[in-house]
Parts: structure tokens; C-alpha cells; sequence
């Protein structure tokens, strides 16, 4: 992968997307990274266009609720047989532990179903990229958060996914369930300072396509010199 930094990117064909997958508004700051990070592709000799994957009726949501909860008990409980021991609840966060819960009790058909949906997802993002090399998004849906915002303590499973998947993070999971290449560069910055990311997808073994256009961004806009502020807590 070494030999891919520098190398030329060639031109490539880039959708653009500023909001979330499914049309939603996202927060304007993230937004204008984006539009921003187009028109820097562009001016790099990219073919650029506003485009999304169609999505319409997959149930996402439901299957980012489930598939992670079956997960979590997944795993905390062969910890617990390492350890010789049952879970208990002081073991994990009360989030964690009310979600992993739920994947005690999910039946086998509704995990799935939600491997279905999640099927359907990689064959429509697979039909996309026959017209795309790489997906232009936001990295997240809103600037960086402050300590607290995401709240671990709480049990309340409902509001935590909503706020996860709904309003925080909705873009970058469709990478992780379809096995796709991704990147987050830190193109764009709020006005407090704080590195807003924008990522850039793509489908199975696009790694080495990303490290060119990530050299090429990097040598066009370069962000190694940028630190966020640093505040002391007393």
C-alpha cells in the first residue's frame, strides 16, 4: 500500500451526497465540507456529480438495531466463559448491557431478516458504484460532540440508536455492513476549531484507489499543520 502514496489517482467518477442516505438534512456545517470537498475534486480534474444510492424501503434502522445487539451478547458472554463466570451488570456500561439484552432476545428469524436487509444493501450499493468510483459524504452528520452528549450511562436503548443512526453517525455504517472501502480525511473545520471529516467510499479491495486520492487531497489542501485547540479543565 506504500506505493499507492503519490501515486496518481487517474480521474475519477465521484458522487456527491450532502445529506444523509436517505435525503435527510444533515448539519449545514458538515454539509459545506462537503460541497467544499467537491469542489476541490473537481478543480483536481475529477468528474463530479450529486448522486445517492437508493435505499428507499430497507429497513437500516431495524437491522443496526439488531444485528449489533446479537453482537454485544455475542461477546460479553464468551468473555464471561473465559472469566468462568456469568455477565453481570457492573461488567459493561448500562447502555451496553440493556442493548446486549435485546440480542438475548431476538428470535433467529428476526437476525435474519436483518442479514437479508443487509444483503439487499450490498447489491444496491454494487449496482451504484457500476456508475461510480467512490461515494462523497460527510464523515458525520453533525460536528464533534462535547464529553457527555453521548451518554453510555443511560439504559434507554430507544434513544441511544435514534441518536446513533438517526441524528450522529448515519453515513458511515453502510462501509462496515458491506465490507466497502472508506475513508475520513480532515478537509474542513468548524468555526470552533474542530476537524470536521468527510468520507469517501467505495466497494470491495478500493483501498488502494483512496490512498492515491487521499495523497492527492492531502498535497492540494495539505492538514498536517492543523491541530484542533487544546482546553485545560480545572
Amino acid at each position: 500500500m506504500l506505493d499507492e502514496v503519490g501515486a496518481p489517482p487517474g480521474r475519477l467518477r465521484i458522487a456527491v451526497c450532502t445529506t444523509d442516505y436517505l435525503g435527510k438534512p444533515i448539519h449545514p456545517t458538515c454539509a459545506a465540507a462537503v460541497a467544499a470537498t467537491a469542489r476541490l475534486c473537481a478543480s483536481l480534474g475529477h468528474d463530479v456529480e450529486e448522486a445517492r444510492p437508493d435505499f428507499a424501503g430497507l429497513p437500516l434502522s431495524r437491522a443496526w438495531r439488531v444485528i449489533p445487539a446479537a453482537n454485544l451478547w455475542l461477546n460479553v458472554n464468551a468473555r464471561a466463559r473465559v472469566l468462568g463466570r456469568a455477565p453481570v451488570p457492573g461488567d459493561v456500561e448500562p447502555l451496553t448491557w440493556a442493548w446486549m439484552q435485546e440480542g438475548r432476545r431476538f428470535t433467529a428469524a428476526e437476525y435474519m431478516e436483518t442479514i437479508a436487509t443487509m444483503h439487499s444493501l450490498g447489491r444496491r450499493m454494487a449496482a451504484f458504484l457500476e456508475n461510480y468510483d467512490l461515494l462523497l459524504t460527510a464523515t458525520l452528520a453533525r460536528p464533534p460532540l462535547k464529553l457527555g452528549e453521548m451518554d453510555m450511562t443511560s439504559d434507554d436503548v430507544e434513544r441511544y440508536v435514534a441518536f446513533l443512526f438517526d441524528e450522529f453517525a448515519p453515513l458511515t455504517p453502510l462501509f462496515n455492513q458491506t465490507g466497502g472501502a472508506a475513508m475520513s480525511v480532515p478537509l474542513a473545520w468548524a468555526p470552533d476549531g474542530l476537524p470536521i471529516g468527510v468520507q469517501f467510499g467505495g466497494g470491495l479491495g478500493d483501498e488502494p484507489k483512496l490512498i492515491r486520492l487521499a495523497a492527492q487531497l492531502e498535497q492540494a489542501q495539505p492538514w498536517a499543520h492543523r491541530r484542533p485547540p487544546v482546553a485545560t479543565v480545572v
